[in-house]
């Protein structure tokens, strides 16, 4: 069976919609699974997508996936936060 191709037509308003749910929901799932670093990449796709929609269009959102989007973004994912990769690496170890 030959692979689908993918399809470059820009997303009408609807399909942002039920994209920026999904991805929602895709970053709910690796949060579930301890999967930090997809879950960050998948949170921040989600993230821009639901920047990009009008206040109207975000109240169409399920209001439990905005409280977990903007739950998790401030708390777990804020600036206050140290970004992967960085930071102390290997603080606390003490050497023998």
């Amino acid at each position: 069976m030959p692979a689908k191709k993918k399809d470059d037509r820009p997303l009408t308003r609807a399909e942002l919609i039920k994209e920026t749910c999904r991805r929602i929901r895709v970053a709910r799932g690796y949060w579930d699974a301890h999967n930090n670093a997809a879950c960050r990449g998948e949170r921040t796709k989600a993230l821009e997508l639901y920047e990009s929609l009008s206040t109207a269009e975000r109240e169409t959102v399920p209001q439990v996936l905005r409280v977990w989007l903007r739950y998790r973004s401030e708390k777990y994912f804020g600036a206050h936060r140290t970004p992967p990769g960085g930071g102390r690496a290997g603080a606390g170890r003490r050497k023998s």
